[in-house]
């Protein structure tokens, strides 16, 4: 495949993916602090590795791994190295948005992604004008092709706009579809232990690459411990480089027996090629075969098999094919090279050189043009600044959410997470430059807090003394500071989240202080500057209201002075302000009701005018009372209004019955003679009052109940009906003019029925008699007597009621034969109640009467 210009991709068929690249973008980002994730590291695990407590447990290192794979975190570094897990979904992560918070800014100050690996590599190569690599390694399906194009993607969002940039960003996302065929290459990790030579080329090639991983590794760890003036202690690791020798050493190694046992004359065959590996590298620690081991070890190797001890583990090759495969010559292929340089096409004509065609030396084997190709690969990888991203496939299903524990420890152990791991926490597992570290920590030590404007250095030290980290803890370098426990770290931020809530506090309050004060500050300049306003406006309404004044007062004066003469220029300011004067204290004065009879004084030219107005107003007030009034007061109201019409001026005491209300009975149904309610059936009683009826012959007193129907007035007995009295027959009603309650019914003679007239007495009598010559139609027929009443007994004979006054109530047969009755009188009566009495009198008097002309008022009111 040719490389873009700028641009190297190199990919064999299952291994790693890798970038070179020399761009040129940069730019100001959102910065995000990795530390503020610490805070939740129990919940989602920590961010970088390095910070696991116990960095040698493969158990914690997968626990971490899936806790933050069950967040949807995917990313993890261990130091500058991003671990990928495969989602197998869509996520919301690779947006513009994300893209541009990680751009040009700090590895460390964001939190893991490939964007942030992709920046760092970017911004390392135009500070420090060295080409930078991106080596993406992991087996099939951990995600390698699409975390190689959003390495692609990052870079075509964040370039500057150039017309050379805007080339290279062309043909980076044009090698995307290169990108997806190797992707959508269906390859299976083979579980076999009879790989063949295939495989072998591909462990052979891991093997270089673990090398040169732990080689940069280290070589940037005591790069950077030396630059920050700290002692580089030696770290223990496995060395794969033994492993590399065994395969590739000259002379010595499997590929250069290969190629001898391929090129030596004579029968040579798959066997006698594992026999000449036995007689050759049989004594090396990471090789065997079924004849050099136990027995034990046999039962699992076939006769035709080696071992080879790799970094990430055992593996066994089948010799079979092996010198076919490996062994193969190129001068087979010159026929067909030939018609590949003669043709049209330009990518073909490229990949194949005319002048190899002619060239006389001995071909190359397959295992030895790999094994130069990837030395040529180191070389190139070595000349670079790497950065690297580990993939990892959570499971074989592509499952979105489904954490396979042992495929994801396998792929664990044969990347080298572990040992890298290691290697990086050899040292110290936290760095951060002095500023980055005094900015985020400084709130925990009063003499660095709220600002420290000495050296960093010594601020970065009297921080961790007042925090107490112990010596051995941590290192203070040129420009960073080295902390080597996890635990110490975690302790500290656990100290700044508690430090927050104090620190919210002041700054709550000192921000409520000053935005109070602002706020105070503002109100109190624009409270000045309106009142100023304010008194200019004020000043010069007064100038202006004096003036007014003057010519109003100037009007007036003249006006009044012509008063009594004809409307004219000199008077008419004058009349008119009268009368909007007396309208205006007329608006304020208006009677409120009907009996308020108050009016102010109109002046002489409104007289006629306000006598209208009053009587518009009263018609007025009149028809709101009428039609505001319901059914049944207005009831009530003609009841009074017939009580007013019999009884107003001519009997004493109707005074005292005009407060009180009508009912429509004096007894409940328990105590009315059920006989009477046989006796009516279903007619209807209007009204029952108890009542005292004197015989008319001896004049004496018995209990007896007015009961109204609607064509008669019942007396009924508490044990029987006494006597039944039509309306047609009933010829008047007399009572006297005193405040008794005596009153006689007086009965027809040609009615056989009856037998005279009844005397009876009422404590209502009032509402009684009202009731009964509203059911009997008599208004007309009550009679008002003063002195004495005269009634029928029986046969002619006549009985005689003589009324009188006194200090109380006396009814009794007087010695001439009549009854005699002594009320109550008058004046003694009506002395206690008659002034608290009277307003309601007065006030029922009037409605009674203005209630007669509520039919005209609406029309008037119309008017």
């Amino acid at each position: 495949m040719k490389s873009l210009p700028g641009t190297t991709l190199v990919d064999y068929s299952r291994l790693p993916v890798m970038f070179f690249f020399r761009l040129a973008v940069g730019s100001d980002g959102i910065r995000v602090m990795m530390e503020n994730a610490l805070t939740a590291r129990d919940r989602v695990g920590v961010q970088d590795f390095v910070l696991l407590e116990n960095h040698t447990s493969e158990v914690a290192f997968i626990e971490n791994l899936r806790k933050r794979f069950k967040e949807n975190l995917i990313y993890t570094y261990i130091g500058s190295v991003l671990v990928s897990m495969n989602p197998y979904k869509e996520l919301e992560i690779y947006t513009k948005q994300h893209m541009e918070r990680y751009r040009g800014v700090n590895f460390y100050e964001v939190s893991p992604h490939i964007y942030a690996v992709a920046d760092n590599a970017y911004r390392s190569m135009r500070t420090e004008r060295r080409d930078q690599c991106i080596l993406i390694s992991g087996e099939s399906g951990a995600g390698k092709t699409e975390a190689s194009k959003k390495v692609l993607q990052y870079y075509a969002v964040t370039c500057p706009a150039s017309e050379h940039v805007q080339t290279v960003k062309d043909r980076l996302l044009q090698s995307n579809p290169v990108l997806e065929a190797f992707g959508n290459a269906k390859t299976l990790r083979n579980d076999s232990q009879h790989i063949l030579f295939e495989q072998f080329c591909i462990n052979y090639c891991n093997e270089k690459l673990q090398q040169l991983f732990i080689e940069l590794t280290l070589k940037s760890e005591q790069e950077e411990y030396e630059a920050e003036g700290i002692t580089w202690e030696p770290v223990q690791y496995f060395n794969n480089k033994i492993i590399c020798d065994l395969v590739e050493e000259k002379f010595k190694g499997i590929i250069s027996i290969l190629d001898e046992e391929c090129l030596r004359p004579g029968d040579a065959s798959d066997i006698t090629f594992l026999e000449k590996l036995e007689d050759t590298v049989g004594g090396h620690a990471h090789f065997l075969t079924h004849k050099l081991a136990d027995v034990k070890t046999r039962k699992v190797m076939g006769r035709e098999e080696f071992r080879l001890i790799h970094y990430a583990g055992e593996v066994n090759y089948n010799v079979n094919g092996q010198l076919l495969n490996g062994g193969q010559r190129l001068k087979m292929k010159k026929p067909k090279e030939s018609v590949m340089c003669m043709s049209e096409n330009k990518i073909l004509t490229q990949c194949f050189d005319r002048e190899e065609l002619t060239d006389k030396k001995r071909p190359e084997t397959a295992a030895t043009q790999f094994k130069n190709s990837l030395a040529k690969l180191m070389e190139i990888l070595m000349s670079k600044e790497p950065s690297y991203v580990r993939c990892i496939k959570p499971n074989d299903a592509k499952q979105a959410g489904r954490f396979d524990e042992v495929l994801i420890r396998h792929q664990v152990k044969y990347l080298g997470l572990m040992e890298n791991l290691r290697v990086r926490r050899a040292g110290f597992a936290y760095r951060r430059r002095y500023e980055t570290f005094l900015q985020r920590y400084k709130s925990l030590c009063p003499d660095t807090w709220p600002n420290w404007d000495g050296r960093l250095v010594d601020g970065v030290s009297t921080l961790v003394k007042h925090l107490g980290y112990k010596p051995e803890e941590y290192k203070l370098g040129r420009t960073k500071i080295f902390i080597r426990f996890p635990k110490t770290l975690f302790a500290t931020e656990d100290a700044l989240e508690v430090r927050k809530h104090s620190l919210a506090t002041k700054l709550q309050s000192s921000w409520k202080g000053y935005s109070q004060k602002t706020k105070y500050r503002k109100m109190r300049q624009s409270a000045v500057k309106i009142q100023a306003w304010w008194r200019g406006i004020l000043a010069r309404r007064e100038a202006k209201r004096r003036r007014e004044a003057a010519n109003t007062i100037r009007r007036f004066i003249k006006g009044f002075i012509y008063r009594h003469q004809p409307r004219c220029p000199e008077n008419e300011y004058f009349l008119d302000y009268v009368r909007y004067s007396f309208l205006m204290k007329l608006h304020r004065s208006l009677p409120k009701t009907v009996l308020d009879k108050s009016w102010p004084t109109p002046p002489p030219a409104l007289i006629e005018a306000s006598e209208q107005l009053r009587k518009l107003c009263m018609q007025n007030m009149v028809w709101k009372y009428c039609k505001n009034i319901n059914s049944e007061w207005k009831h009530q109201l003609e009841q009074k209004m017939v009580a007013s019409e019999i009884f107003k001026d001519k009997k004493d005491n109707y005074p005292q019955s005009v407060p009180k209300l009508f009912v429509g009975t004096r007894l409940s149904g328990e105590d009315i003679n059920p006989k009477l309610q046989q006796a009516v059936g279903n007619e209807k009683m209007k009204y029952a009052v108890p009542v005292t009826k004197y015989d008319r012959k001896g004049y004496k007193a018995r209990n007896r109940q007015l009961v109204l129907m609607a064509d008669s007035a019942i007396i009924v007995e508490e044990a029987k009906l006494k006597q039944r009295i039509d309306y047609s027959s009933l010829k008047g009603i007399s009572v006297s003019s005193l405040s008794d309650g005596m009153f006689v019914l007086h009965v027809a003679c040609e009615d056989n029925k009856q037998k005279g007239d009844v005397v009876l007495q009422s404590e209502h009598v009032i509402e009684t008699l009202t009731k009964v010559a509203i059911c009997a139609d008599k208004m007309n027929s009550i009679n008002i007597n003063q002195g004495s009443i005269k009634f029928n007994v029986a046969q002619g004979k006549e009985g005689i009621i003589d009324f009188t006054s006194g200090s109380e109530l006396l009814i009794a047969k007087a010695k001439n034969g009549h009854l005699s009755v002594v009320s109550i009188d008058d004046e003694i009566n009506s002395n206690g109640c008659l002034s608290r009495l009277f307003f309601l009198f007065f006030f029922l008097t009037e409605i009674t009467n203005l209630f007669l002309i509520s039919q005209t008022a609406p029309r008037l009111n119309s008017r």
